[in-house]
């Protein structure tokens, strides 16, 4: 059985009229599994991963994780957001610390674990500093430290690089998968939202692949491309699976163009 079930999603938000945002979406993810979801600007994606972490209600379909409907957030799926959300009067360590604390946690526990999250984003020199003295980077990786730190099963990213410079984002992409990779955490399955087909097709076991407004699913293709992977232009595999997730995109784009 599959850790996570999308079955016929659809969702419509109301502006003047009713827009049509996600289209009978279904899908699985799997225990161990990193999956990437793309598609154009506006077919839904962050909207599908709110509904997946039970922020959003479906208008139709359900979501379902160890094969029961979620029918409300769970500790258990926990997100990482585009924008930081960081408390500026909270220290670095403090705002790791804050869901845990919330979740009733001791001092000495929630430290611990926090701590230990500390460590895995590699910011332990930086505990008492406060976010406006935090670089992009640094404030991305305590947004992913303190959804790891609830030791979810799964972790959500909402475009988790897009604000980030080039450089640090390739780091933090290669940190996010060692994070991922390692057995000892009890977090392995992430499903991430994002913009870019490379970042996808460097980082995922699979990506789903969306139509433009409304979503559909047109695509979920398999990477089955050894780690760690090289996005250089002599890998012709790499490219390959990039420029057929591209072609997906724009032979869907132009029939409906028609």
């Amino acid at each position: 059985m599959a850790l996570l079930e999308v079955k016929n999603v659809t969702k419509s938000f109301m502006n003047e009229k009713k827009i049509l945002v996600l289209d009978n979406i279904s899908f699985e993810a799997n225990e161990d599994e990193f999956l990437a979801i793309v598609g154009p600007s506006g077919c839904g994606k962050s909207t599908l991963l709110r509904i997946i972490a039970g922020l959003e209600t479906p208008d139709f379909g359900k979501i379902l994780f160890h094969g029961k409907p979620l029918l409300a957030p769970t500790l258990k799926i926990t997100m990482v957001f585009q924008h930081f959300g960081l408390l500026p009067w909270k220290t670095l360590l403090e705002n790791i610390e804050l869901p845990l604390e919330i979740q009733g946690l001791g001092p000495k526990e929630r430290r611990e674990r926090a701590m230990r999250f500390v460590k895995d984003v590699g910011l332990e020199d930086f505990i008492d500093v406060y976010p406006h003295g935090l670089s992009g980077g640094m404030k991305q990786r305590v947004g992913i430290a303190r959804a790891l730190a609830l030791e979810p099963e799964i972790l959500l990213m909402d475009e988790p690089f897009s604000s980030l410079d080039a450089l640090t984002a390739e780091v933090l992409r290669k940190e996010v998968l060692d994070i991922w990779n390692d057995k000892t955490n009890i977090t392995n399955t992430f499903i991430m939202v994002t913009h870019s087909i490379e970042e996808a097709v460097f980082m995922a076991d699979r990506v789903i692949v969306l139509s433009a407004r409304p979503g559909k699913i047109i695509g979920d293709v398999e990477v089955e491309i050894p780690r760690p992977r090289m996005k250089h232009e002599r890998d012709k595999k790499f490219f390959r699976i990039v420029d057929k997730i591209k072609t997906l995109i724009t032979k869907h784009s132009s029939t409906v163009a028609r």
